[in-house]
């Protein structure tokens, strides 16, 4: 009987049946100890190539995350030159028509109510941000494949 390979990673060659008894009568040949190690074996790995899964998708998720961030970073750069600009524009506009502490501190507010905007937008969208899909539905399977099937071990 061949034990599964234990390499690290999600391309180790190993697969779920390698090694395992495919049929009752192989399963009852097999010592009680025999089939725990087997089991104990396979859960290892189940538990390495999970967490090998995470990793990776964490890996393509963050090298997502990290080129919008610098692209969003650069816009923003833009934009808060674009928006210093117009502020001192239209402070400037006010200023002619009152006091220029009064002007600036209407410019402050405008952009007090823009920021609270922005917030409460970001607060909403970082709600929807996507965790480790793949992983988590992965392991909610893990429970029903240890549950005992009533049919017996066959192929």
């Amino acid at each position: 009987m061949s034990m599964p390979t234990q390499g690290s990673g999600l391309d180790s060659g190993y697969h779920p049946d390698a090694g395992a008894p495919h049929t009752a009568a192989e399963v009852k040949s097999n010592s009680l100890g025999d089939l725990m190690r087997q089991v104990t074996t396979d859960l290892s790995t189940l538990m390495r190539q999970e967490v090998e899964l995470a990793k990776a998708e964490i890996r393509q998720e963050g090298k997502k995350a990290g080129k919008a961030a610098g692209l969003f970073g650069g816009a923003g750069f833009g934009g808060y030159m674009v928006a210093l600009f117009v502020s001192i524009a239209v402070w400037q506009f006010l200023d002619n028509v009152m006091d220029s502490g009064l002007a600036a501190l209407i410019v402050a507010v405008i952009w007090a109510a823009v920021a609270a905007v922005l917030y409460s937008m970001a607060k909403k969208n970082a709600q929807h941000v996507r965790g480790l899909k793949q992983t988590n539905d992965s392991v909610q399977r893990i429970p029903d494949a240890l549950k005992p099937h009533p049919e017996g071990v066959t192929r």
